[in-house]
């Protein structure tokens, strides 16, 4: 008999959780993305005035950096509870206090009003953004690989990735806007609030959707069934799914962090650091370097669903390695480009990065997914995805422009993300490929005949 995760859902309900679960994304990632274009734009004159530029730009970077200190905790958290109770109560919860930080932020009197109280509450709500972040990413993209059709599972949980560029489009193109239609000093003054104001509104949009979904059909089997052993067996508890994953799953987080070296940290030196090198080393207007992410980014959407459906013909592992190598490669061209100051040459630079980029970030979601057990799903995932962040993509745009003030030059930035991609190419190399893996099995692949009697289980009860 199929299990929950080989009968494909009706069309109409597995549109409608893509839905829920990408305009979720998109929104968190808005929010998130916004802040990291306003450290490279404002907040280093608006918070930490006394400083240098460059030094105001670390320190705004740094700000920024604490945002996925956080994301670590809020895997935990989330994890944790996103196993024991579901999938979407942990995912309307996530989307309230991202929404909320950042609204609060378009709030926050500058250090010219209050002065090193500032910089100090700025840190606190990027802490409430990364911990909302480290815990919205596992529930999206399992609320979708647990709905989807098993064989097309890498091109619908893709989906719930494209709402990072989604967010970066969204987050870019209002800045843009808002720096075409104001001046330098209005939008210093008065203007950058306006898109973290507007979160509010997403916010609202966001709840509706999200709260109009049903819980994931493979988690609800999966507790039934833990339920009805806690009943017969009552001394046959279930561990703690962190504990648990630590001791079925621990090569797979290792796997996972090392995945997301390359795909994390370039992706935000293309698209965050750029602003700055941009600006500051090929002397292109913050105008022409946020039009240029805006363009990229569209194409970065589009690209992402195609590289999920090929990760469904070919393997997870296959088309990430191509996104790995690629991004390496094309780091030394991708300045070169830049240097030259032309917005088309500027264009061809962060689009061809970010559809690399998009080959790892697409199987990505599937890829981790299927690598964990039912009741260990949301926290394996997220620890994997959200610790690995605290490595990558929290210091690089930092590293970056660290790199940029010691040596002048790109090169070294160059080399910091190919010996990135370098890890990740190895980490990919030694998993296996997951993409024939069901959903259903509630125990750990560590353990393949209580594996196996659990997805028998699972069998005898499907109608």
């Amino acid at each position: 008999m199929a299990s929950a995760t080989t009968a494909p859902p009706p069309p109409g309900n597995l549109k409608r959780i893509v839905a829920a679960s990408l305009i979720g994304t998109t929104i968190e990632w808005y929010d998130f993305f916004l802040y990291g274009s306003a450290a490279a734009l404002v907040f280093n004159k608006l918070f930490f005035p006394d400083s240098d530029p460059l030094v105001g730009t670390l320190l705004s970077f740094l700000t920024y950096a604490v945002g996925f200190a956080a994301r670590p905790l809020g895997a935990l958290v989330f994890g944790h509870y996103g196993d024991r109770l579901g999938r979407k109560k942990l995912l309307v919860l996530s989307l309230l206090l991202m929404g909320g930080a950042t609204f609060a932020i378009g709030l926050l009197p500058t250090h010219a009003t209050i002065g090193t109280a500032a910089p100090v509450l700025l840190t606190v709500l990027r802490l409430v953004q990364g911990f909302a972040l480290g815990g919205e990413w596992g529930g999206a993209v399992l609320l979708v690989s647990e709905h989807g059709d098993a064989r097309r599972r890498g091109f619908w949980a893709s989906w719930p990735q494209t709402g990072a560029p989604a967010g970066q489009l969204l987050a870019t193109g209002v800045l843009s806007l808002l720096t075409a239609l104001l001046s330098d000093a209005a939008f210093s003054s008065w203007g950058w609030r306006i898109p973290f104001l507007l979160s509010g509104v997403l916010v609202i949009v966001g709840l509706w959707i999200r709260l109009s979904v049903d819980e994931s059909p493979v988690f609800k089997q999966a507790l039934a069934q833990a339920e009805a052993r806690k009943a017969t067996r009552p001394a046959d508890a279930e561990k703690l799914p962190l504990v648990a994953v630590l001791r079925h799953h621990w090569r797979d987080v290792l796997v996972a962090m090392g995945a997301r070296m390359a795909e994390n940290i370039s992706y935000y030196v293309i698209t965050a650091f750029i602003l700055v090198y941009a600006t500051t080393s090929a002397g292109v207007s913050k105008q022409v370097a946020l039009n240029a992410v805006l363009i990229a980014s569209a194409v970065h959407f589009a690209v992402i669903p195609a590289w999920g459906a090929l990760s469904d013909r070919i393997g997870r592992r296959p088309v990430y390695l191509v996104g790995a190598v690629g991004v390496g490669l094309w780091m030394f061209p991708f300045f070169s480009l830049i240097d030259t100051g032309g917005f088309g040459n500027l264009i061809i630079a962060v689009t061809v990065g970010l559809v690399l980029h998009g080959a790892m970030y697409a199987p990505q979601a599937a890829f981790f997914s299927e690598m964990f057990a039912t009741r260990m799903r949301y926290s394996g995932a997220s620890i994997g995805a959200q610790f690995a962040s605290v490595a990558a993509g929290a210091p690089a745009p930092l590293i970056a422009t660290a790199l940029l003030s010691d040596y002048g030059s790109s090169t070294p930035i160059a080399l910091y993300v190919v010996a990135a991609s370098l890890l990740t190419v190895v980490a990919v190399a030694a998993a296996k490929e997951t993409r024939h893996r069901d959903l259903s099995d509630v125990a750990p692949a560590a353990d393949p005949d209580r594996a196996a009697a659990a997805a028998s289980a699972a069998d005898a009860r499907t109608p």
